[in-house]
């Protein structure tokens, strides 16, 4: 009887987790048809060629300008200077926590990086607002005063105002990095401690091992921790909307991080509310929403491939 009952609970319980899986992909298909249902009429007007390459962003005007390029290059710029700060500073503190830090004081960094997830969005937004936009902006003018440099360097340094691609590159790298320091560090800690004992009795420090033996066997979850921080970066909207100066520009190789850019989620949040419904301009920003959905789809799938690929090689 109580074998029975046990085989029923297991199969009630398989049978939800079934459905939760199903309906978790079936939600996901329902959004992208909701909205490509209010995104498609925008090609009534025009191409999708025409919206991506289009370089001015002019919904307003007569007659109204829906160019994508300047949002998707303002969301490539913000999200790559993110990352490059978030990267090496994530992958580093997990290291030091899973291969350096004493338990002592693993226990009190950890959950302060993990409280940074915790911290609305819209917080950062303030701090970036109030206070980082004004220290990057005076710490890139002496820079560029500074410096004996080419006169482009110089001019590019010497920002018109803090609120600008880098001060939000810098918010999003904050906020990023929770996700890879958790997930590198349980990356790192799930590596054989046979594999440390083995590069050490062949004579390797600790910083060799670490470097070549730690990390090489971690590098799938790292990769994973990466590529879920790229689409936490990608999906920001409150900070950057708050931060980035909102200019809805094509930023320059020479300056462009040190000037105001605009987001294809800052975008959507600043001017949906103020649409009217079944306009051009609205279904252009359903289109964007569209393109964003694609571009995190690809990422979080580019993260899934990569990281069982990984999985298929350690297992060979």
């Amino acid at each position: 009887m109580r074998r029975n009952l046990r085989r029923t609970w297991e199969a009630v319980i398989e049978a939800a987790i079934k459905f939760a899986g199903v309906a978790s992909i079936i939600f996901v298909i329902l959004i992208l048809v909701f909205l490509l249902k209010d995104a498609l009429p925008i090609l009534r007007t025009t191409t999708l060629g025409e919206l991506i390459s289009g370089q001015e962003w002019r919904p307003t005007s007569t007659p109204a300008k829906f160019g994508f390029l300047p949002l998707i290059l303002g969301s490539f710029l913000v999200t790559a200077a993110a990352l490059v700060i978030a990267i090496p500073l994530g992958v580093a503190c997990a290291a030091f926590l899973s291969e350096v830090a004493p338990s002592s004081v693993r226990e009190v960094v950890k959950p302060i990086v993990e409280i940074l997830a915790a911290i609305p969005s819209v917080v950062f937004g303030f701090v970036g607002l109030m206070l980082l936009g004004s220290w990057v902006k005076g710490a890139a003018n002496s820079v560029g005063d500074a410096i004996p440099g080419p006169e482009w360097l110089q001019s590019a340094l010497n920002m018109p105002t803090g609120m600008a691609a880098i001060t939000g590159a810098i918010m999003l790298a904050l906020m990023t990095l929770p996700t890879i320091v958790s997930i590198s560090e349980d990356a790192l800690n799930a590596v054989p401690r046979s594999y440390r004992m083995g590069s050490w009795a062949l004579g390797a420090t600790r910083w060799q091992t670490i470097i070549t033996v730690t990390l090489p066997a971690a590098r799938s979850g790292i990769i994973a921790a990466i590529m879920l921080g790229i689409g936490r970066v990608v999906g920001e909207t409150m900070t950057v909307l708050m931060v980035t100066g909102n200019s809805p520009v094509i930023p320059k190789l020479t300056n462009g991080l040190f000037r105001p850019v605009r987001t294809m989620t800052a975008t959507i949040a600043a001017e949906m509310g103020e649409t009217a419904h079944q306009t051009e301009h609205y279904h252009a920003l359903f289109m964007l929403g569209v393109l964003l959905f694609l571009i995190t789809f690809a990422v979080n799938t580019a993260a899934d491939y990569v990281t069982n690929s990984q999985k298929h090689v350690e297992t060979r």
